[in-house]
């Protein structure tokens, strides 16, 4: 699996404010409709449905909000670089400020799994992260996302 499968560069976004969870979600709603054609409501109700099961993020500073939606083909994701770090309920407590939403197909299997292993190692790699959180510029995020980064996984 390669980022740039998942990613492209016009759903890397730097965001001055997000003031809850329920509004960064409307915002990644928002983002994958512009980007990847979805409709904002069944994302947003897609990604509180799996949210209402455990929270999504994973503790240092990192989320992966992730849902299954109807009418895609593939894993879809959208990245966003928060300027003000948010309460989001995380395993650790500590506020999010990187945050990768996945979509995947309704009947996806492996896939899904392999791509939330994918970011999740990813965003896992401190370096990563401190590249991430010094940059504002949606190019540059992207830059550091896809510079390289390919899974060993078969």
């Amino acid at each position: 699996m390669d980022m740039t499968t998942l990613l492209n560069p016009k759903a890397v976004r730097f965001i001055s404010s997000a003031t809850s969870k329920k509004r960064l979600f409307q915002t990644i709603g928002e983002a994958a409709r512009g980007v990847h054609d979805l409709d904002t409501e069944s994302v947003i109700g897609a990604l509180q449905e799996r949210e209402s099961l455990g929270p999504t993020g994973v503790g240092h500073g990192v989320a992966v909000p992730h849902a299954r939606i109807d009418g895609i083909d593939r894993v879809l994701g959208v990245f966003f670089r928060l300027e003000k770090p948010l309460d989001y309920g995380s395993v650790d407590k500590a506020p999010v400020d990187l945050v990768f939403a996945l979509f995947a197909p309704r009947d996806a299997g492996v896939e899904h799994l392999k791509a939330l292993a994918f970011i999740s190692r990813t965003l896992r790699n401190p370096r990563i992260c401190e590249k991430l959180r010094a940059n504002d510029d949606p190019g540059k995020l992207y830059a550091v996302l896809t510079s390289g980064q390919e899974s060993k996984a078969a």
